[in-house]
């Protein structure tokens, strides 16, 4: 092979796995891949459809083949399991940690699940039908069952000697959970204390008792936004008897969060959340998740037309409110996305519960009478541009109630629907911008009838 031949294999550095993918260069594929971590050629694998994806995969080796794998998200884990032969699909879901292994059954089809199980060992079977057995959602289904559990009584030099002989079949050694007799936990243990003290210092002093931990029954979510809170990288999780059953640790919970936000994003723009790379999703695919939210609100604007129509009488007597729709529907539909995505947040970081209505509808009402009394300034200078000053005072009133009513609307919403057990994002920002809407425009015409006395 010439030189000019070598060269030629090669990527440059600005080809991603899908260009070489797609000119089908085995070589410069695996140049690629040899050169790049493992986060990165999930990312890659996931823009790519299975059967490239597929390709690329058994193009690695079978070290950084479980590494990339375990990086995927579960729907495109199945992608690529499908495309595996027996041994190969055995040797990847073996060598799988059992948390990640029991998140990518729960969303696998029924058959690809039952291969799974099938292919294991008894030992990692036996740890992934406990984790499934856990509530959808819950701590128990990420938490690690892989830990290394201490009893209370030894010393240093004892612990740290189980830790050598146990750790390598842990997910983490980094945090170590103390037990007693009956595997109830009664404190945890920093590997770096262990290894900074003398070895005849018994465990126990340096044990840290109550520590913050999770019920294997609660929300995922909670317990890995309790971690941040807490700024801790493990978090011990019981069960209803605060037996040890497990270690929530810090890359699950960061996921946990990331899918937790990103289902809240999906939300509030008035879409379906989805899974999977957003580059790997069809143009139909991410259009059918769209489109239910928009035919909802389609029929929600109505009220919006109806309300024209029904002052259609004042719109006669004053063609000039008519140009000021637009203006104060945006201004008040703004107003209360801002209020219900500061509440959400709020209520996802635990910042405000729902016990905290009261408040937070006596805070927003004056956050925005603020916000529409700057606004009410800006529209009497433009209202006096283009109509008469009645008009224009008109415009500046209907500023000042509708951001009011705008902010109360927003900042109450996802309260209410908190407390009927509703998802807060659902009714945020879309629809709390058609409401008030429709609303608003009421607000507007009822002023102008009353200061124009139409």
């Amino acid at each position: 092979m010439s030189q000019t031949d070598v060269i030629e294999v090669r990527p440059s550095l600005s080809e991603s796995l899908q260009d070489i993918a797609d000119t089908h260069r085995v070589d410069a594929a695996l140049a690629w891949l040899d050169t790049h971590p493992p986060h990165v050629i999930a990312d890659q694998l996931a823009r790519m459809d299975a059967v490239q994806a597929g390709m690329a995969f058994r193009l690695l080796d079978k070290d950084l083949a479980l590494a990339v794998f375990e990086e995927l998200e579960p729907v495109d884990q199945q992608q690529i399991l499908q495309g595996l032969r027996d041994q190969s699909f055995r040797d990847l879901i073996e060598g799988m940690a059992p948390d990640d292994r029991a998140r990518m059954l729960r969303e696998a089809p029924a058959k690809v699940a039952k291969k799974v199980l099938a292919g294991l060992s008894p030992r990692e079977r036996r740890m992934t039908a406990a984790l499934l057995g856990y509530p959808e959602g819950s701590a128990g289904q990420y938490m690690t069952p892989e830990v290394v559990a201490l009893p209370q009584n030894l010393t240093v030099a004892e612990a740290l000697s189980m830790v050598r002989a146990k750790g390598a079949n842990a997910e983490t050694v980094y945090t170590l959970p103390v037990v007693d007799a009956g595997r109830r936990l009664t404190g945890i243990v920093e590997l770096r204390e262990l290894v900074l003290s003398k070895p005849d210092t018994m465990i126990a002093e340096l044990v840290v008792t109550e520590p913050v931990c999770a019920r294997a029954t609660d929300s995922a979510e909670k317990a890995a936004r309790l971690m941040r809170e807490t700024n801790d990288i493990n978090m011990p999780v019981v069960d209803s008897e605060n037996r040890l059953v497990g270690l929530l640790t810090i890359d699950d919970a960061v996921e946990v969060i990331e899918a937790a936000d990103s289902e809240d994003v999906a939300r509030q723009a008035g879409s379906a959340p989805w899974e999977g790379h957003y580059m790997a999703a069809g143009v139909f695919q991410l259009a059918r998740y769209r489109a239910m939210w928009l035919l909802l609100l389609l029929f929600a604007a109505t009220l919006t037309v109806s309300v024209t129509d029904m002052f259609e009488g004042t719109l006669q007597q004053a063609a000039h409110l008519a140009l000021f729709i637009p203006l104060l529907i945006g201004a008040g539909g703004n107003a209360g996305a801002q209020a219900a995505t500061a509440c959400v947040r709020a209520l996802a970081v635990g910042e405000v519960r729902v016990t905290d209505l009261l408040k937070v509808i006596w805070r927003e009402c004056r956050v925005g009478l603020v916000l529409g009394s700057m606004l009410a300034a800006a529209g009497l200078v433009i209202g006096g541009l283009f109509v008469d000053l009645r008009v224009a005072l008109v415009v500046g009133i209907t500023l000042v109630l509708i951001c009011g009513w705008a902010a109360t609307i927003g900042g109450t919403m996802p309260l209410l629907a908190k407390k009927l057990r509703i998802d807060p994002a659902v009714v945020s920002a879309p629809m709390v911008t058609t409401l008030v809407d429709a609303t608003g425009l009421i607000i507007y015409f009822t002023t102008a009838k009353l200061v124009l006395g139409i």
